[in-house]
């Protein structure tokens, strides 16, 4: 018997790895008008940004190819879906044989499981707590 799909409702974000934070930062805000939105502390520099109902994530760079590299990663370049309750995703995964990477953020509420597509693209399934826009300029807290 095949395996459900994945019970995705929509996209989440898009992340981009930023080999210049600031000037990117300053690329969206400034050039494309988003706004910064509170990032939780995640142990490694980043901002994220929002507008036309599309977030951002900006992960810095490291130069590390075991954390910038082809391996799964919760530092790569990905786009993520929001599902409305992770606790089926694990499980789900392994039915589809699919090899993951689980990050638990417990202190902001996020779930996350970070896997290939058959093109090696990373994809992010998660569930987020609400957006809470920010007055200042964007965290890039480490």
């Amino acid at each position: 018997m095949k395996p459900d799909s994945l019970p995705v409702e929509s996209v989440n974000h898009i992340a981009r790895v930023a080999h210049d934070l600031e000037a990117s930062i300053a690329f969206y805000r400034d050039v494309l008008g988003f706004h910064p939105i509170e990032r939780p502390n995640f142990g490694f520099p980043g901002a994220w940004l929002i507008n036309f109902g599309v977030q951002i994530h900006l992960i810095a760079a490291t130069g590390d190819p075991d954390l910038d590299g082809s391996g799964i990663s919760i530092r790569a370049g990905h786009i993520a879906f929001h599902v409305p309750d992770p606790s089926e995703i694990e499980n789900l995964l392994k039915q589809h044989g699919i090899t993951y990477k689980a990050n638990y953020a417990t202190a902001s509420g996020i779930t996350q499981y970070f896997f290939h597509d058959p093109d090696g693209n990373h994809i992010e399934i998660g569930s987020y707590p609400p957006i809470k826009e920010l007055k200042s300029s964007p965290q890039k807290n480490s």
